[in-house]
This record gives C-alpha cells, sequence and structure tokens, in this order.
C-alpha cells in the first residue's frame, strides 16, 4: 500500500470512530406496499383501502378509531389515550421504515380490529391508501 492509498484510508477509518453510524430506514412504504402486493392476488387498491382504513369490522373499532380520518395527524389510541404519530408516510418520514415495527403493528392492530390478522390484500390495500396520502 503506498501513502497515497493510505492516508484517505486512515481518515475514512478515523470518522468511523468519531461519528455515529447513521440510522438509514431499512425499508419505505413503496417497499413494504410491492412487498404486500407481491403476495396478495391483486395489487393493493387505495379506494379499497381507505373503505378498509374507516369501516368497523364486527368489533367497537376501525383503524380510523386510533389513526384519525385521515391518518394525517397524531391520533389517539381508543382505549389508553396514548398519542399515536401520524400514519401516513408523507406526513410521518420514520413511518413504515422497519419491516419488524411493520409486521408487528399490522399483526397487532388488526388483531385488535378484526379479531384475525389481516390478509395480504387488506395489507396492500391498506398501504396503497396510506402512500396516497399527500400534504
Amino acid at each position: 500500500m503506498n501513502n497515497k492509498t493510505f492516508i484517505p484510508l486512515a481518515s475514512l477509518l478515523a470518522a468511523m470512530l468519531v461519528l455515529p453510524p447513521a440510522q438509514a430506514a431499512d425499508t419505505s412504504i413503496t417497499e413494504q406496499l410491492i412487498r404486500w402486493n407481491a403476495q396478495a392476488s391483486a395489487p393493493g387498491n387505495a379506494d379499497r383501502g381507505k373503505v378498509f382504513f374507516s369501516s368497523k369490522h364486527g368489533a367497537d373499532w376501525s383503524c380510523a378509531s386510533c389513526h384519525g380520518t385521515p391518518p394525517t395527524s397524531q391520533g389517539k389510541h381508543a382505549s389508553t389515550g396514548k398519542a399515536i404519530a401520524a400514519l401516513a408516510p408523507a406526513f410521518n418520514p420514520q413511518a413504515f421504515t422497519e419491516t419488524a415495527k411493520v409486521d408487528k403493528w399490522l399483526r397487532r392492530n388488526c388483531k385488535d380490529v378484526l379479531s384475525r390478522e389481516c390478509s395480504a390484500n387488506e395489507k396492500a390495500d391498506v398501504l396503497a391508501y396510506l402512500n396516497s396520502l399527500k400534504p
């Protein structure tokens, strides 16, 4: 290794030791939608997603009960009153950035609203709806 190569490499290594690691998102709403579209029998449909999101499904709650209609500002959990960040990604850049959290919350919230997990089609529709909401 010559000195010209060594100096930039040493600078890079020093910067890596000093700078905090980047907290890059591991996914996006678009990537999540692509994933659920691939598992669904039809591509997500924003209109169906809006109806699904706003409707009660046999229980007392809909998605909108906690996230609001439209879910573009802070919501509030229907039973605990805990604040919930805006769900629509255009209004909350952190929404849908971690696949594990997306899967966890879809599973949990679907069980709360539907008393079962959502189907791939339902997830694709809701994500298409959320992705369609713009400022």
